[in-house]
């Protein structure tokens, strides 16, 4: 993990940043959080994913009472030092999502049907 803070731009956000987290397993996005540098600094310093709670303004290591903590196997952060990515193994169940899912992102959404032109044009890509 790449223990230099001062390369992660906190500034775009009122100082946070995205957490994206991914299953390094399967590759499966498990959940989106927000970190600010504090939530960084913890989360380097334990390997354990950490957060900023937006809504009770204050640290919260996801897993700490569900049990499913989200150890980190590698980190990186985009071209423009915004936004986090962390490869992780998940302990405990597995079900990360507070609603008892693996992931967080079960909600489909649904798409506009495309035309048969359409779907070959992307094919041609």
């Amino acid at each position: 993990m790449n223990n230099d803070k001062a390369t992660i731009d906190f500034g775009k956000m009122d100082g946070l940043v995205p957490g994206i987290v991914q299953d390094a397993g399967t590759g499966e996005v498990l959940m989106l959080g927000f970190l600010n540098s504090v939530s960084y600094a913890k989360t380097l310093e334990s390997g354990f994913v950490t957060f900023w709670s937006r809504t009770r303004q204050k640290l919260w290591m996801k897993g700490e009472t569900s049990g499913n903590r989200l150890r980190i196997v590698s980190a990186s952060t985009d071209c423009d030092n915004d936004t986090l990515l962390f490869r992780v193994e998940v302990e405990g169940d597995g079900l990360v999502c507070h609603e008892g899912t693996v992931s967080c992102f079960t909600r489909p959404i649904a798409l506009a049907e495309k035309s048969e032109s359409e779907k070959k044009e992307e094919l041609r890509g």
